[in-house]
């Protein structure tokens, strides 16, 4: 086996030859390695030699939704703001939304990556591939996490990948979660705040990720700044289940001007389209100097605009023949927005070079909320744990516990006591006209987008928990 070879198994870590959508070794045939003296460890798989293990599964499987009229509980819901509406346990995962945006982080190999290179349009493809691996855990993810309550944490340790992470629930109305990770070894500093809004159009919820996310890295003086695409889970009330995002992502380095213009495209007719990233890193002068191509669920490649463009123009020449006779197929379900077939999985452009290819998940995932390895860790209490977390960590929360035990009653009652408590303490606060204090992060301008943030102000780490509030 050639280095290359050895460097690529490193890269995409998988166990076969299959992935998401049936993608086999040989489609890469034609695209390189993106090359990098780092390895990866995403912290997704057990591993030996001293490395620490995490859990691979869930204490139970997930419960069934076919028994619940879904209808009857949404019709109501019509246009609004899910965020404001209390929404039953059978929409949820057994995760809160301060779990969810922490594996942002799953793959945070691409980060120590961009840290390694010494050429800027180089890191902007390791920051490219890392923006849409963050959202990549997304895939048939049709459970929705656990609005955090005021005041809740989560923090996360990960040395065998390099980082820590703590984030708080900031805000209630409307709901913001604020995040701030860091290197290990002081190289770079990833952070922002997200508003979720969701809202429910009748067949679909619409999730917009409101906020901004920052990507600093240290040692070359670069930060970059995006917003994550749209997300839209189809057929709640009738039909399979499935799931698009769609929007334009803007990478920006704000140190040189270079910017990376990804668009998530929407199924389109014959669902072409689905699960398609397409767009181009241009530098200051706007000048496309690369193209970045591929599928969130898949993997994402760059190469020369211009061979690009040329190996477009054969394939659509192919298309027009195979499509010209063909009418799109009529649903069998009206009610229902049929999921597009799965197409041919991505076409490699000959040059290219892969950024980066998505982890294989467990065999048992469909029966465990569709986590990928590294989500399933991440409500793991170890022992030791209870004395060392503060005890806002949404690890202590009865009612996602409960939920993961498979408890799904005293889930329920868990979330509506945990509710019920949050409104009792607001009401308190307006009575005594008490502002609420966020404990570990300030509003304030990001100074390097010069947009209003919630910024960490440190310290949660020398693990001085007095006087936190009694949530739970």
């Amino acid at each position: 086996m050639s280095n290359e070879d050895e460097f690529y198994d490193a890269v995409t870590g998988l166990d076969s030859d299959e992935s998401y959508e049936g993608v086999s070794e040989a489609s890469y045939k034609d695209a390189l390695v993106f090359e990098s003296s780092i390895q990866k460890n995403n912290g997704s798989m057990p591993q030996e030699n001293g490395i620490k293990k995490h859990r691979t599964s869930l204490p139970a499987p997930m419960f069934s939704r076919n028994t619940v009229n879904v209808w009857n509980i949404l019709k109501k819901c019509m246009g609004l703001e899910l965020s404001k509406i209390t929404m039953p346990i059978v929409f949820n995962e057994p995760l809160s939304f301060l779990q969810r945006i922490t594996e942002y982080m799953e793959h945070t190999y691409l980060i120590n990556r961009a840290c390694s290179l010494s050429d800027s349009m180089e890191r902007m493809q390791a920051v490219a591939a890392f923006a849409v691996s963050a959202v990549a855990s997304q895939w048939e993810r049709t459970g929705k996490p656990f609005n955090p309550l005021l005041g809740e944490t989560y923090e996360l340790i990960r040395e065998e990948q390099g980082f820590r992470l703590i984030s708080e629930q900031v805000s209630h109305h409307p709901p913001i979660s604020a995040f701030h990770a860091e290197s290990l070894v002081g190289d770079f500093v990833f952070h922002g705040s997200i508003y979720p809004k969701l809202k429910f159009w009748g067949k679909s919820v619409e999730a917009e990720p409101k906020g901004t996310i920052t990507l600093e890295l240290l040692k070359h003086n670069e930060a970059y700044t995006w917003s994550n695409p749209f997300c839209c889970v189809h057929n709640v009330i009738l039909g399979k289940l499935w799931i698009e995002q769609y929007g334009t992502v803007e990478i920006v380095n704000q140190s040189t001007g270079d910017k990376c213009v990804l668009n998530f495209k929407p199924c389109g007719m014959f669902g072409k389209e689905l699960h398609k990233v397409e767009g181009y890193i241009q530098d200051k002068s706007k000048k496309k100097l690369l193209v970045i191509y591929g599928k969130w669920t898949e993997c994402i490649l760059s190469v020369d605009p211009q061979a690009y463009e040329a190996h477009k123009k054969s394939e659509k020449k192919g298309d027009n023949k195979k499509h010209k006779n063909e009418e799109p197929e009529r649903a069998e379900n009206d009610d229902a927005d049929d999921m597009p077939e799965v197409q041919e999985t991505v076409s490699v452009v000959p040059g290219s070079t892969l950024l980066w290819r998505i982890d294989s998940r467990p065999a048992h995932s469909a029966q465990m909320y569709n986590f990928t390895n590294f989500a399933m860790s991440l409500n793991e209490l170890e022992p030791g744990m209870e004395a060392i977390l503060a005890p806002t960590d949404c690890r202590f929360r009865p009612d996602i516990r409960a939920m993961e035990d498979g408890n799904m009653d005293q889930a329920s009652k868990e979330k509506e006591r945990l509710e019920e408590k949050q409104r009792a303490a607001r009401k308190e606060r307006a009575k005594n006209d008490e502002e609420w204090s966020t404990r570990w992060f300030q509003q304030g301008t990001n100074p390097c987008s010069g947009s209003q943030d919630w910024i960490y102000s440190g310290g949660y780490f020398n693990r001085n928990y007095q006087d936190l509030p009694d949530i739970y």
